[in-house]
């Protein structure tokens, strides 16, 4: 798939959509189901409680429309820091339209973790050292791609329980350079629900959730089921922007995750 070029600035970029899709495929095993209910022309031009007669419309169509119910947590996404507490830092969390512009976007770093077991930890040793790889340590302003390629299995039910997953020391390892944004293209941030349980049971509750939870110390957002990370053609390079919807008092909303590669790289 040839990807979207435009010119930006006097510069061609290649448009790549690091989004997944919503789709009635697949509600029925989401853990946050959804549900699209279409209302095509016909079905429009005929709606009793327009006052308008479906005769008026040519060939009796009128607009399309859809009805959609969802969390805010479905589908691509960007936490707030409200999500994971309601007190970051020692003063209210940001809900998702007090989060800063300035965090949606920036320069992208993509690193791999893809030869990690499929319910492994990322820990800060595994992100110094894919930082390593790539040779660049993220800073202020950059947005990090966590790349699990978990994503292959978003079509599949139970896709949910089958992804590396941050630790705490990772995501502290991040924010404390500055990272505001991280992505990654599975369902959580965290290792999955089971495992986590699974040690909860076992005498280690400390552990649940706990990449989410460090954003009670300090703020920063991250991104759930990214997508098509791996048709980026390099680690860095390129930029990122991920604008979430504006929701008043939300603790995440919806947005279209987009890098900005010089057509060049491709």
């Amino acid at each position: 798939m040839n990807p979207d070029v435009v010119e930006i600035f006097g510069k061609r970029v290649a448009l790549l959509d690091l989004s997944c899709v919503l789709s009635n495929d697949t509600r029925d095993f989401e853990p946050l189901r959804h549900d699209i209910e279409y209302i095509d022309h016909k079905a429009s031009a005929e709606n009793p409680r327009q006052p308008v007669d479906p005769a008026w419309w040519p060939d009796g169509n009128a607009s399309a429309i859809e009805k959609v119910s969802l969390f805010t947590h479905s589908g691509t996404h960007v936490d707030a820091p409200y999500h994971y507490g309601p007190v970051s830092g020692g003063l209210p969390a940001k809900t998702i339209d007090q989060v800063p512009l300035t965090w949606c976007c920036g320069p992208g770093v993509l690193l791999d973790f893809r030869h990690l077991d499929e319910q492994a930890s990322i820990t800060d040793a595994n992100v110094a050292e894919a930082c390593c790889a790539v040779g660049h340590e993220p800073g202020p302003g950059d947005v990090v791609l966590i790349h699990t390629g978990a994503a292959r299995r978003f079509d599949e039910p139970g896709y949910d329980q089958f992804h590396p997953g941050m630790r705490r020391s990772a995501t502290k390892w991040l924010v404390e350079r500055g990272v505001n944004l991280i992505a990654i293209d599975a369902w959580g941030f965290d290792r999955p629900f089971s495992v986590m349980v699974d040690e909860a049971r076992k005498g280690n509750p400390e552990q649940l959730w706990e990449a989410h939870l460090y954003g009670r110390e300090r703020e920063y957002s991250h991104i759930e089921k990214a997508a098509n990370f791996e048709r980026l053609p390099k680690a860095t390079g390129f930029f990122v922007s991920a604008f979430p919807y504006k929701i008043a008092g939300a603790s995440g909303s919806w947005t279209r995750l987009v890098a900005y590669v010089p057509e060049e790289d491709f």
